[in-house]
């Protein structure tokens, strides 16, 4: 993707690979990115909940009346969990109906 950039793409693609092509010094970089990275999204989520909890939320749509909120733990957790039901429902019914429909063809080859 970085190559459809006009004039630096080809550049910034060498750069990421580490030379012309994906070799060991890309994966070396991949890994090197890939390990760490939970722990700073991990820290970023926690800085974020910290800053909300001291300042509070903004109000952009201005509603100040109590009667036009709605309750978090009876509406919405009533309505993830519904959502999450139908979901099983319609894997459960896939899989009792054609319980081969999402395995791998290759288990079907004789050996």
């Amino acid at each position: 993707l970085l190559s459809a950039l006009p004039y630096i793409g080809t550049m910034l693609v060498e750069w990421l690979w580490g030379g012309f092509s994906v070799n060991n010094a890309t994966l070396n970089r991949f890994y090197s990115l890939h390990f760490p990275l939970p722990s700073i999204l991990l820290m970023m989520v926690m800085i974020h909940l910290m800053f909300l909890h001291e300042t509070g939320s903004n109000n952009p749509l201005g509603v100040n009346s109590d009667n036009y909120k709605i309750i978090f733990h009876n509406y919405y957790t009533l309505k993830d969990l519904l959502g999450f039901m139908y979901l099983i429902l319609i894997l459960l019914i896939i899989i009792f109906e054609d319980p081969y429909l999402l395995g791998d063809p290759e288990n079907f080859i004789m050996a």
